[in-house]
């Protein structure tokens, strides 16, 4: 190491970390003497013998933004803001103060950010701050991907240049989300009324991603179910078991002309045993962990808890795509320290085995897959906090225990003609299934049969069923195809389902589009389709990667997408557009009919909070009211008795069912005249609001 506990230079040096807990961290690790200060509203850590200064920043010490004088949505020509000069404001005063600050004080600046596109920029704008002051002063970059003592000794001791491509394409990425999402959100909000906080958010990749919950909340709408009919029938000979006939039938006639033609008995026409190997997991990269973790809470919960363990020095860096071990990762050594934990049955069940890691389809060389790094003890970490840890050490020794060993077994029988199948499953050997327990292991029974066998039908019986809907998409899933698609990337995926739900356009999870998301993607659908498809979204996530790689400009890449996306805006006809979101945005506030006099109900707004209001006001003043707190969503469910949709109310701790608002109003009126019975009747105003 350049510099280590023990060494003395006269010239000073400064260690850049992306967050303050990281700088606190690698600080206590290369030095012993080391103070905490504060400056400006900013702690840092410094080692008077070392001269060395260690500087957590709070992400991005500047942002981008539009001149001031673009700042008018009404006023600024769309097309206008695509050729804006971009400038850079400071957005951490204090922080960048210190920087320069110390800047004059040190002759060697260490860039210890997070090692990928986003910690390279942020790095990066750090490091131009201290220039500004010390245009001379020597830089190094340390990459590590865990904040352990062994990991953060040897980056400091094998410090690599700083990756000016990998900076650029990060803030090419910076330049074109703000270009698109300003011109877009823009465009939508204006054109729909929707300004103020209420504002409706478009992008380049929230469209896209947008568009698949809409496309998929439509199929189910426009799903129509046929009728099947299946056989069943129970064998016994000793034991019972239950097969199914080989066809599915649309048609009822044949199926009850089968059934009839069954008979009671029936002869193994051919059995078959057999060991069947079921693979282990693949090592977690960014996008399986938040697909697995979405079992237990949003993806944004489960990065932030990740992050948090990380810098903890817990677990690897969980910002990755890589789904190999590389060589260089001693995988015994992080299974022994399990050994004496929580986890020791666990990890002596990978120490006693092959221990030969699984592979996944996506290797590279920024990081490792996401694995522990320390043994952590659960009264020291937060319930959430601990889930996640659990989820990651499990996923890890799973991916090298042996692989779980089935017993197969598949008959099949006839019946007089009428063929039936079974298969029956047992498992024999866990292997990595007694370490992973999130996935269970169903066994079905099915005793050994030979063929030729005659078994006794005990039971039989013809089943009526219907096609069902395509599911709709869970968190974990979506990622997935977001993947898949290129929409986005491991460390932005997650942002993008939080800004959904944050502008109201999805609830729930499963996912359900409201009613503003329809109006949106199905205007942007005929004005401007090409903003909601993930093709050209990909194409520029190509072309950054080409910067990281030196294959392209970030000007030349910016450039182009400015291009696409004036092409797009040239062609939109405004009077349409804003005729349609205007349209469709208004349907999320419509509840159902008024009972008095046929109008629409809506949510209304006073000084008193919000309600549900007739739009035929003041001829008619009919109200229901409405929780104070909470975010309301109108569901497409509809109430049987009053015609009304019911309402969901998402709160901190999650959705709550508020159901029919008449029903709960005319609820909540009989158990309060129960209470007041004798005291006279309750004022009808009561549950009456202000409009």
């Amino acid at each position: 190491m350049s510099r280590s506990k023990n060494s003395k230079r006269s010239n000073g040096w400064l260690i850049i970390t992306e967050k303050h807990n990281t700088a606190k961290r690698i600080a206590s690790i290369l030095f012993e003497d080391v103070r905490k200060e504060n400056k400006y509203g900013v702690n840092y850590y410094c080692s008077p013998s070392n001269s060395a200064y260690v500087v957590g920043l709070k992400g991005h010490v500047v942002k981008l933004d539009f001149p001031k004088e673009y700042s008018d949505w009404k006023k600024v020509p769309l097309r206008e803001l695509l050729r804006a000069e971009i400038v850079k404001e400071v957005k951490e005063k204090g922080i960048v103060r210190l920087l320069r600050e110390l800047a004059k004080k040190v002759s060697r600046v260490t860039v210890a950010t997070d090692y990928d596109r986003e910690g390279e920029l942020i790095g990066v704008e750090a490091l131009e701050m201290v220039k500004s002051v010390n245009p001379d002063v020597r830089v190094d970059r340390a990459k590590y991907s865990a904040i352990t003592p062994a990991d953060i000794k040897r980056a400091f001791e094998n410090t690599v240049s700083v990756n000016l491509n990998l900076a650029k394409s990060a803030e090419a990425r910076q330049k074109i989300d703000l270009i698109w999402g300003a011109a877009l959100t823009r465009l939508i909000s204006v054109s729909s009324g929707r300004l103020g906080k209420n504002f409706l958010s478009v992008g380049r990749v929230q469209s896209p991603t947008l568009r698949l919950i809409v496309e998929r909340e439509r199929e189910i709408e426009n799903f129509k179910p046929k009728p099947y009919w299946e056989i069943y029938a129970e064998f016994c000979n000793g034991s019972c078991f239950t097969a199914k006939h080989v066809k599915r039938f649309e048609d009822r006639s044949e199926a009850e002309k089968a059934f009839s033609s069954i008979g009671d008995i029936g002869v193994v026409r051919s059995f078959t045993r057999k060991e069947k190997i079921e693979s282990k997991p693949t090592p977690f990269n960014t996008t399986e962990f938040l697909r697995e973790a979405s079992r237990f809470m949003s993806p944004s919960k489960a990065m932030s808890l990740a992050e948090s363990l990380y810098m903890e020095g817990y677990i690897s860096y969980p910002r990755t795509d890589n789904t190999v071990y590389p060589s260089t990762l001693n995988l015994s050594s992080i299974v022994s320290m399990f050994v004496n934990s929580e986890f020791d049955r666990e990890a002596r069940i990978v120490l006693t085995g092959k221990m030969k890691p699984s592979k996944g389809k996506k290797k590279s060389e920024d990081h490792p897959p996401i694995h522990p790094t320390a043994v952590a003890d659960r009264k020291k970490l937060g319930k959430d906090e601990w889930i996640i840890y659990e989820l990651v050490v499990r996923r890890f020794l799973a991916t090298l225990a042996d692989e779980a060993v089935w017993d197969w077994r598949k008959v099949e029988i006839d019946c007089n003609g009428q063929i039936f199948r079974a298969t029956g499953k047992t498992l024999i050997k866990a292997g990595w299934r007694s370490i992973y327990v999130y996935s269970k292991a169903e066994e079905v029974e099915l005793p050994l049969l030979k063929v030729g066998q005659t078994l006794a039908i005990k039971e039989k019986r013809l089943e009526e069923k219907e096609t069902k809907p395509p599911a709709r998409y869970g968190t974990g899933n979506l990622i997935k195809i977001m993947e898949k698609l290129g929409l986005g990337t491991k460390s932005t995926r997650h942002e993008i389902l939080s800004k959904l739900y944050n502008r109201k356009y999805i609830y729930g999870n499963p996912l359900r589009p409201t009613q503003t998301a329809f109006a949106v993607i199905d205007a942007l659908k005929k004005s401007a389709e090409t903003i909601t498809l993930p093709d050209m979204t990909a194409k520029l996530e190509e072309e950054m990667y080409a910067i990281a790689e030196g294959k392209k400009r970030e000007e030349e890449v910016v450039s182009k997408s400015i291009n696409i996306l004036d092409g797009i805006l040239s062609k939109i006809d405004l009077e349409e557009l804003s005729k349609d979101l205007k349209t469709g945005v208004k349907l999320d506030k419509v509840v159902g009919k008024c009972p008095d006099c046929g109008k629409e109900l809506v949510i209304k707004k006073s000084k008193n909070g919000r309600f549900i209001g007739c739009s035929g006001y003041p001829d008619c003043k009919f109200t229901l009211p409405l929780p104070k707190k909470g975010t309301v969503y109108v569901t497409s469910k509809v109430c049987e008795k009053h015609g009304i949709n019911k309402i969901k109310i998402r709160t901190k701790k999650g959705y709550w069912d508020l159901g029919c608002p008449y029903c709960n109003y005319l609820e909540w009126k009989n158990r309060s005249e129960g209470k007041n019975e004798g005291k006279g009747k309750i004022k009808q105003s009561a549950a009456k609001t202000s409009q």
